[in-house]
């Protein structure tokens, strides 16, 4: 019984000196300064519309295969008439 308890109580004792050597070994982060926080959030904006424009390209894409498909398939159907 006691054997058992010591036991378990050591891989405890293991188990909490990993994590405060763990937690410890990791360096604290520098606060960013004003001029990278401006920096970041001036990025940001240009990546939120490089996105937009990517998404409204999309759109005109789509229309333009929807519209070439509407022509394909109406090619066929003429071109499937026309051998009879």
């Amino acid at each position: 019984m006691l054997l058992s308890y010591l036991a378990m109580n050591r891989g405890f004792l293991i188990a909490a000196i990993a994590l405060v050597t763990t937690t410890a070994s990791v360096p604290a982060q520098a606060p960013q300064t004003d001029e990278k926080r401006q920096q970041i959030e001036a990025l940001e904006k240009t990546v939120r519309a490089q996105q937009a424009e990517i998404a409204a390209n999309q759109a005109k894409i789509d229309e333009k295969l929807a519209a070439l498909a509407e022509s394909v398939r109406t090619a066929r159907i003429f071109a499937s008439r026309g051998g009879r």
